[in-house]
């Protein structure tokens, strides 16, 4: 008779079976321990067969999950290095002086997070003492992602360094007075200790991703060795749940990222509770990591756990750990013993007999206190196996225990991470627990002192030899004295001037001709970082393919199915480009890392990264803030822009505020130009002002974004106007009048000011053409390369005449003495150009593409919108109608004319 629980062969196996014999023997093996010893045991017999598999190279698929336990056993723990007595107490005045910072600042309600570093301070100060290479070490040290709510750990750490000074601290997020300290990581706050902003959470792994493989192209591109240098990413498990953490894991693990580690803090709690209170948020990333092809080290239970392990002889304390979920464990961290008896040990009869060998001491110290992440041995252990594997990129998973040693009332709370103080007696039991010596006199009236041992203390000696073994200072952002690059050849950007002749050309493909030739400039042309996300068909770039190559760590392993073609898909080691997938969150970490490389390895990296501009500001505006943090400089493009030009698309890819947003963004310089030789003027201003001799007072620490276009049309030649390279590159100059248009207009005709951007200076130039012949109006045509920059230009001017400065808006210079009203029209919201209204003293009115885009032709999409030649003519009528320069009923005559 079959055993009806054997396993069964499957009817749908398709694999081909050499020996059904044998099969059946390792079958019926498996059958019998199953029989004999429990199923717990056949479970276990797998997994160390499949264990053993992987370890000897055996193609199998993976476990993805292991035990519940510490994935380095004690007994293969190394030695640490160094003095452990010493970093106990290094460690014991960080943890004082965070919590001290902390609460101090409480009084003037800035808030601050003390939970967050309680819980993973041996996390950092094991690596600042023997892992993190610092600026002055080979290459260009490791790169530190901070988790954000960690700072007041690494400002205290930078105090018993000398680095900051006890005014600092107290001006912890307070900084109106240019001597505080930044709530998170700020490098444009702070920009001599800071490198990376990381407390838009999410943003900080995705991040150290990108960096991580930014530091293998240059190393393979031949531009610096980065292969000393180590990125370590630091986060919290309640973190993990933006998609942004995880949306790189496989691509880590494709390019074999062994530069890469992450440390994950399982405190096993975020901002509100639990992280899975009813499941394993552990094992779940360890399933999510190796499933994407990482390396994971669980770095779980410390030293008092040993006792227990070894009396498991049965397996049901592993068992048990598997089974209770997240919530119960965090519970177990404020009961009693009694309780953890009953609730833990209770539930299985072999755990019952084990609890009565220990003592309540054991148990509460296993329960309350023992976790790997709070055992500098522990986690040593983890950090040295990190560094040495090889092949893949490691993730950590360290248990701790939120609110560490700030007392009972803190740790494992739901509400730690909003409780911004400990009181007085909070304080001194703190004192006690981590023996430091802080005298009772020492609180002043109620207010909690800050400690240090003194700057020739032991102590302090030995932080400092330690660092200087390291290379130096860390975290610190260090920006090398870099000599400005050469400008490239004025021949690359000239050939715009003359125009296009009858040649249509979208402002799309000039600003690609632009790069094109600028790539092979001998001085920088290798220092260029194109970067697309698989759109480079799309914008025309697949010229660039065969000349520059797209990067791939394995260069190209296969034949290219267009070998045979000119412009045949070329993958190479050293290739040029990223053309990085369908991911624009991606693109923009790797136009991060290469925007900052400047700093990051004192290697001056040109990023553009071009995209679908609907795709750019409105997806990714969070990463573009991180950008201007972080300091970064480059060119962003978005390209098929504006609402009318993308035919057939649609609402979802009809861009009509990415200007609006790309305002609010400090860092950014937003441009809309119309013509070939705007683009081409406006990038060699952007390579001048990032890359090349900077003005006085002028802050490099930008970068440019453009609106491009996928409409062809003529590209004009460069007008000879006076000044017209300033007004490109300031927002606003005149393209034309009515009579060098060469349009016939009556004498004294009444006259209007038609400003327009991008694509819709086209409109405003037949709009001209029609004012002139069939209203007699004479209009002057103004190209609004930039109203952004009028605007920053025209606050700028507001906030000098505040200081007593007599300073005139660039907009209003330009249009001094211009006839008659302004009409600005734009293929954007109307709130584009009403960006500058105030400034302008004559009257003021807009179009603009307000509302959804929406699929048709260009021509019936400026219809709908109200922005075509047509409409602009009609807007033009009535506001010389109001001033009554033309007849009101020219207005209603030119909207029958013209269908409106």
């Amino acid at each position: 008779m079959t055993d009806p629980n054997a396993i069964q062969p499957s009817e749908l196996d398709q694999l081909p079976d050499r020996d059904p014999e044998e099969t059946a023997e390792w079958q019926a093996s498996l059958d019998a321990v199953a029989k004999a010893a429990g199923p717990h045991r056949a479970a276990y017999l797998m997994r160390r067969t499949l264990e053993r598999a992987e370890g000897a190279g055996i193609a199998l698929p993976k476990l993805l999950e292991t035990d519940y336990v510490n994935s380095i056993p004690t007994s293969a723990e190394p030695d640490v290095p160094g003095d452990e007595a010493m970093e106990q107490r290094i460690t014991a005045w960080n943890r004082w002086n965070a919590a001290a910072m902390v609460t101090r600042g409480s009084k003037y309600g800035v808030g601050g997070h003390i939970a967050t570093f309680a819980s993973a301070a041996w996390l950092y100060e094991t690596g600042f003492n023997h892992f993190f290479k610092g600026k002055e070490a080979d290459g260009s040290g490791d790169q530190l992602y901070i988790q954000g709510h960690a700072s007041p750990g690494i400002y205290a750490r930078a105090f018993l360094d000398g680095r900051l000074s006890e005014e600092q601290l107290d001006n912890f997020r307070r900084e109106a007075g240019g001597n505080g300290l930044p709530s998170y990581p700020h490098p444009r706050r702070l920009p001599w200790l800071w490198e990376f902003p990381t407390v838009s959470m999410g943003l900080g792994p995705l991040s150290a991703i990108y960096q991580a493989r930014f530091n293998r192209y240059l190393t393979n591109r031949g531009i610096k060795d980065t292969s000393a240098s180590h990125v370590w990413a630091f986060l919290g498990d309640g973190e993990m749940d933006e998609p942004e953490s995880t949306a790189a894991l496989a691509l880590a693990a494709r390019e074999e990222l062994d530069n890469l580690t992450f440390v994950i803090n399982c405190n096993l709690q975020r901002l509100d509770g639990p992280v899975r209170a009813n499941f394993k948020i552990v094992q779940e990333l360890e399933a999510q990591f190796r499933g994407a092809g990482w390396n994971v080290i669980k770095t779980l239970w410390g030293t008092a756990w040993d006792e227990l392990f070894q009396l498991d002889t049965t397996g049901a304390l592993v068992r048990r750990l598997r089974q209770v979920p997240d919530a119960q464990i965090q519970t177990y961290q404020t009961r009693d013993a009694a309780y953890i008896r009953q609730d833990f040990f209770g539930a299985d009869p072999a755990l019952a007999e084990m609890a009565k060998l220990l003592s309540d001491d054991k148990i509460l110290e296993c329960f309350h206190l023992s976790r790997g992440g709070h055992e500098a041995r522990k986690v040593y252990a983890a950090y040295k196996a990190a560094v040495e594997h090889k092949g893949a990129p490691t993730v950590i998973l360290a248990q701790t225990v939120k609110g560490h040693t700030l007392g009972e009332g803190f740790a494992s709370k739901n509400a730690n991470h909003q409780m911004k103080k400990l009181s007085v007696d909070e304080f001194k039991n703190m004192r006690d627990l981590l023996g430091l010596p802080i005298k009772d006199s020492d609180f002043v009236d109620g207010v909690v002192p800050y400690g240090h041992p003194g700057a020739d203390s032991p102590e302090v000696r030995y932080l400092q030899e330690r660092r200087a073994a390291l290379g130096g200072p860390a975290p610190a952002r260090r920006v090398h004295p870099v000599a400005p690059l050469p400008a490239p050849a004025e021949k690359a950007f000239a050939s715009f001037d003359k125009g296009s002749g009858s040649q249509n050309v979208a402002t799309t493909m000039a600003f690609v001709r632009l790069v094109k030739d600028l790539v092979r400039d001998k001085e920088t042309g290798r220092r260029w970082v194109p970067i697309v996300p698989d759109e480079a068909r799309t914008f025309g770039m697949e010229s660039l393919f065969p000349s520059l190559g797209i990067y791939s760590p394995k260069g190209q392993t296969y034949e290219p199915v267009d070998r045979d073609q000119l412009m045949y898909y070329k993958e190479a080691k050293n290739g040029q480009i990223l053309n990085e997938g369908i991911t624009e969150a991606g693109s923009m970490a790797d136009f991060i890392a290469a925007s900052t490389s400047y700093a990051t390895h004192g290697e001056t990296m040109i990023p553009f990264y071009i995209f679908y501009s609907m795709f750019g500001w409105q997806r990714t505006a969070d990463q573009m803030w991180q950008l201007g943090d972080q300091l970064g400089r480059g060119f962003l493009v978005g390209a098929t822009a504006g609402r009318t030009t993308l035919t057939g698309e649609g609402l979802q890819h009809a861009d009509g505020h990415s200007p609006v947003i790309a305002a609010t963004n400090p860092a950014a310089l937003t441009y809309d130009p119309a013509f070939a030789y705007e683009v081409a003027a406006i990038v060699k201003e952007g390579l001048r002002r990032m890359y090349g001799e900077a003005a006085p007072g002028e802050d490099q620490d930008v970068f440019y974004y453009l609106t491009v276009y996928n409409e062809p049309l003529p590209q004009p030649a460069k007008p000879s106007v006076a000044g017209i390279d300033e007004g490109i590159v300031k927002g606003l100059y005149r393209f034309n009048t009515a009579e060098s248009a060469g349009v016939t207009v009556p004498a004294n005709a009444p006259r209007i000011q038609l400003l327009g951007s991008g694509t819709a200076i086209h409109w405003a130039l037949k709009a001209q053409r029609l004012l002139a012949e069939e209203w007699g109006v004479a209009a002057d045509v103004w190209s609004a390369t930039s109203w952004s920059e009028l605007r920053r230009d025209a606050l700028e001017a507001d906030e000098a005449l505040l200081r007593g400065e007599e300073r005139v808006p660039f907009v209003r210079q330009a249009l001094q003495g211009a006839e008659g009203p302004v009409l600005a029209v734009s293929d954007y919201m109307r709130q584009v150009p009403d960006q500058i209204a105030q400034w302008v003293e004559q009257d003021w009115s807009s179009l603009g593409a307000d509302g959804f885009g929406l699929s048709d032709t260009r021509e019936a999409a400026r219809r709908h919108f109200g922005v075509d030649a047509e409409s602009i003519v009609v807007a033009a009528l009535a506001q010389l109608a109001k001033r009554g320069e033309v007849k009101a009923a020219s207005v209603k005559e030119a909207r029958e004319k013209y269908g409106l």
